[in-house]
């Protein structure tokens, strides 16, 4: 089968695609064919890094970096993020793994992934963060050591040409009187120091007397205070015994006065249960209450009669008829006038 022109170019034309995209991918840090899994790491620097740097395990490269940026980010330990890739298909990164970036050989930096014994916590998943560290590289620790040292160089130098220059002034006149002039400043400021010390041995003198007579007064008090601790433990006995008087007068009869009371209430109310007595006697016999209730019941009854029919009991004539009814006398007709009218209507 002869191809013609147009199918040739045409699988030329992928053919030149597919090289370019798998040059790409190459150049990127990528596999020919791509389709890597990509992850990114923190740094407080760079560390050296570049793209298309090895990414490398137990010395074995598995991947590539294939970009490295600043970030916005606050933290000085986030303030570069570099993007990379595992090209082998078998390793995942534990999450107890820790990232460096360091030096892979004498000429090459890189990433450094290590991997710890046991792994409990699993795998980071492509596209998760990392936060990796940036060892201290042995120019770091040259600066970080010389560093002190030289600072302290220079403070010694400067030193050295200011004492040069006091030493070439000292021989001049000007730098000479002024000299001699401090040296007469001294002598009289030590001078007036000696007098200084002189009023203040004769305050201290002064003050270590009055110092002494308040030391003899707290000395008096505390003898008067020692002679008169007798008398305050005296005092203090009589208090003593005063409140033991009042507890042992007062609260004993008053609790034993409210022990009889209650004794004889509980007697009288073990005799009322028992029959005994009026109470008892009202409390169980029915009798007696049937009969006051039956009382209660005709005095109720006669009051009512009273008020329908009160000429059935009480007459009055003022002719002197005959009279009817029960005759009472005037101080009853006043009682039952009396009872009439405490009777509510």
């Amino acid at each position: 089968m002869k191809l013609s022109k147009e199918i040739k170019t045409g699988i030329i034309a992928i053919a030149a695609i597919g090289l370019l995209v798998a040059g790409i991918n190459f150049l990127k840090g990528n596999s020919f064919l791509g389709g890597d899994d990509t992850y990114y790491v923190y740094l407080p620097n760079s560390g050296g890094v570049t793209v298309a740097g090895s990414v490398v395990v137990n010395g074995v490269s598995v991947g590539r970096i294939i970009d490295i940026h600043l970030t916005q980010e606050k933290d000085s330990l986030k303030k570069v993020l570099v993007k990379f890739n595992i090209q082998e298909k078998s390793f995942q990164i534990p999450k107890n793994a820790s990232i460096e970036a360091g030096a892979i050989d004498l000429f090459n930096k890189g990433l450094i992934i290590k991997t710890g014994q046991t792994n409990l916590l699993g795998f980071y998943r492509p596209g998760d963060k990392i936060q990796g560290v940036v060892p201290v590289d042995l120019t770091s620790q040259v600066k970080a050591y010389a560093d002190p040292i030289v600072q302290k160089v220079q403070r010694a130098l400067s030193s050295i040409d200011r004492m040069v220059n006091s030493l070439s002034a000292f021989w001049d006149t000007t730098a000479t009187s002024q000299i001699k002039t401090s040296m007469h400043e001294l002598r009289i400021a030590i001078q007036r120091l000696g007098n200084v010390a002189l009023a203040v041995e004769g305050m201290i003198g002064e003050e270590k007397l009055r110092f002494e007579r308040i030391m003899m007064n707290v000395e008096s008090i505390s003898g008067n205070l020692k002679k008169s601790n007798d008398e305050v433990s005296a005092i203090i006995g009589n208090t003593k015994r005063i409140t033991d008087d009042l507890v042992t007068a007062d609260f004993k009869s008053v609790v034993g006065n409210a022990s009889a009371t209650l004794k004889t209430l509980n007697d009288v109310l073990a005799k009322a249960q028992t029959g005994e007595g009026s109470l008892g006697k009202l409390l169980t016999d029915d009798k007696l209450f049937n009969e006051l209730v039956n009382t209660n019941k005709e005095l109720q009854n006669l009051v009512l009669d009273l008020q329908a029919h009160p000429e059935r009991y009480i007459h009055f004539s003022m002719l002197g008829s005959k009279t009817k009814g029960v005759p009472l006398s005037t101080s009853e007709e006043k009682r039952l006038r009396k009872l009439l009218d405490s009777i509510p209507d």
